[in-house]
């Protein structure tokens, strides 16, 4: 398994040798961000990152355009047609979170017949066309068993907090919770909820599902579901198992004071919600004429008890522990996967 890299020194692997700046000019060139969802803290901090890097690019005449757009619901259907218009609207790029990994293929084919470079990010594509930017959310899931298994070697019993149904990112990191349990048959998954990565569902969906759950030791998640999760377990009047957080700061906040007032320890792990300006500066410098591996990868950022006051400090309520990529970022993150 692939290791990573703790967020104190995420930025660290991108500082390796940069290759040459691709010549072309892309000051001409409109992009469009397709989002299929918005409704967590994540995805608003990954709206907030495009818009703060992309209105800097194009006030530096980068590129000339870099709007963004998000469905009204989380349909493929939807954003097929988003897509489709995007085509007809003359974008030279579109950056893609996809609601399926599948089911948007058509109309990523149909972009880049019209020419359009098409960059994938988080929930990415398969359409072979497209460019993929992704950490490795196997790993995400395989790390909470490995995690669990450090904290309680016997074992025990687990409840899962699953993601959006559908969309890669649930898909691969549900793959890698459930190869850690393989490697570590001491553990048992009980129950399993859809949070959709926020916690006011991720609470309800937990609350119902409790009182038919024996004793669990600990909740691997997704992102997003940790403070929700909490919540409901203490309405319940059930102990308090350890949960695996998401880097979100009303998780960490309540980490931390639980921490201080009873020692509690875990771990939180998340893809930076800033991916998405790399996507944008991926997909620049694909206009630019640079020679871009299809897939690309990006450590996941891991929040320890050590690190977590200075995380925490950081990181605005409300919001999510983020990195936002610059130019140079991408550049050695391209050169990294060649």
């Amino acid at each position: 398994m692939k290791t990573t890299t703790r967020i104190v020194g995420a930025m660290a692997l991108l500082s390796a040798c940069v290759p040459a700046v691709a010549n072309a000019d892309t000051s001409d060139a409109q992009i469009a961000l397709s989002n299929n969802y918005a409704g967590n803290s994540w995805r608003q901090a990954m709206l907030e990152s495009w818009e703060t890097v992309t209105e800097q690019a194009v006030a530096d005449g980068v590129v000339a355009a870099a709007d963004a757009y998000t469905t009204s619901e989380n349909q493929a259907t939807e954003q097929a047609s988003q897509i489709q218009n995007m085509i007809l609207q003359g974008y030279d790029a579109i950056v893609l979170n996809a609601a399926s990994p599948t089911a948007l293929n058509g109309a990523v084919a149909e972009a880049c017949a019209a020419g359009i470079i098409v960059v994938s990010f988080d929930g990415v594509v398969t359409e072979p066309c497209a460019w993929r930017i992704a950490v490795d959310f196997r790993q995400m899931g395989y790390e909470q068993i490995e995690y669990m298994a450090s904290r309680f070697p016997d074992g025990g019993n687990l409840l899962e907090i699953r993601g959006l149904a559908g969309v890669f990112v649930d898909d691969e990191i549900h793959a890698g919770i459930e190869a850690g349990v393989e490697d570590y048959p001491q553990f048992e998954i009980v129950g399993s909820v859809h949070g959709d990565w926020a916690g006011d569902v991720a609470q309800q969906a937990v609350a119902g599902i409790l009182p038919s759950l024996p004793e669990v030791v600990g909740v691997v998640t997704q992102g997003g579901d940790g403070y929700g999760a909490a919540q409901a377990f203490e309405a319940a009047g059930r102990d308090m198992p350890l949960i695996i957080m998401g880097n979100r700061q009303d998780e960490m906040q309540w980490w931390a004071d639980e921490r201080d007032a009873s020692g509690y320890e875990t771990l939180s792990l998340s893809i930076a919600p800033g991916v998405g300006t790399l996507a944008f500066w991926v997909a620049q410098q694909i206009l630019a004429g640079e020679e871009v591996p299809k897939d690309l990868t990006v450590p996941f950022l891991v929040v320890d008890q050590e690190s977590l006051d200075d995380v925490l400090a950081e990181t605005p309520e409300g919001s999510v522990a983020n990195v936002e990529y610059s130019l140079e970022d991408a550049r050695a993150v391209i050169e990294d996967a060649r």
